[in-house]
């Protein structure tokens, strides 16, 4: 995993908990909080980018149909 072994994984660890200490709860729930809202940003751009497409194959549907008033 991203090239670290056992040893450097255990000292990135350790490392965290001296920085962190008690506020490492906190800390993990505002990142999780953080991850939510992103994705929720990216929901919403991909619902957009559909919203788009399904009116832009509307619109070319509505082009490629004959013209029934006249017809």
């Amino acid at each position: 995993m991203f090239g670290l072994g056992t040893w450097e994984l255990l000292i990135v660890a350790v490392v965290v908990l001296l920085l962190f200490g008690n506020r490492l709860p906190s800390v993990m729930r505002s990142l999780g909080r953080g991850v939510v809202e992103f994705k929720k940003g990216v929901s919403g751009i991909e619902d957009e980018l559909q919203q788009v497409g399904r009116e832009k194959d509307d619109n070319q549907a509505d082009k490629s149909a004959p013209d029934e008033k006249n017809g």
